[in-house]
């Protein structure tokens, strides 16, 4: 979806005119952002989503994105560079249930004496960002139909 048809559907349920006023901007513009660009023969103007993409895109920074992602109360993860190519679902699925496994290790580790410092925090959070990456990768092949059928006897 492109970013001006993302800003149209936003406009159906949330006040244009409230936008500008709270932005300090002019109604015309919130509206031209909701418009194709103008050299997609539309009229539209460079909208703060696209200006948050070509931010990336120069910098190619996650933090930015992360920031983007912590401001809406969530958090970012990169989906994996490729869905993984695999005859059989099984491999794909027991990395899912190892990175797991590695997970509740290091919560466990750093949960023995009763509390969890910085370090140990930090450490949580990329094991889980690992497994939420892995996983990613395994319903993207899901998805896309990568995985071939299991053989006879072992469904």
């Amino acid at each position: 979806m492109h970013s001006h048809e993302i800003l149209k559907e936003v406009l159906k349920q949330t006040s244009a005119k409230q936008i500008a006023a709270d932005m300090g901007l002019s109604l015309s513009l919130i509206y031209k952002w909701a418009e194709p660009p103008s050299d997609s023969e539309g009229s539209g103007a460079n909208n703060p989503l696209d200006r948050i993409e070509q931010l990336l895109k120069s910098t190619h920074d996650r933090r930015i994105a992360q920031w983007v992602c912590e401001q809406a109360g969530g958090f970012f993860i990169a989906n994996p560079k490729s869905a993984p190519r695999a005859a059989s679902i099984i491999p794909v699925a027991n990395e899912i249930v190892q990175e797991f496994a590695d997970m509740l290790a290091t919560i466990a580790t750093a949960a023995a004496d009763s509390k969890i410092n910085k370090e140990e925090a930090r450490q949580i959070r990329r094991r889980w960002e690992e497994l939420k990456s892995v996983t990613e990768g395994f319903v993207r092949a899901s998805e896309q139909g990568t995985f071939g059928e299991l053989p006879e006897g072992r469904k």
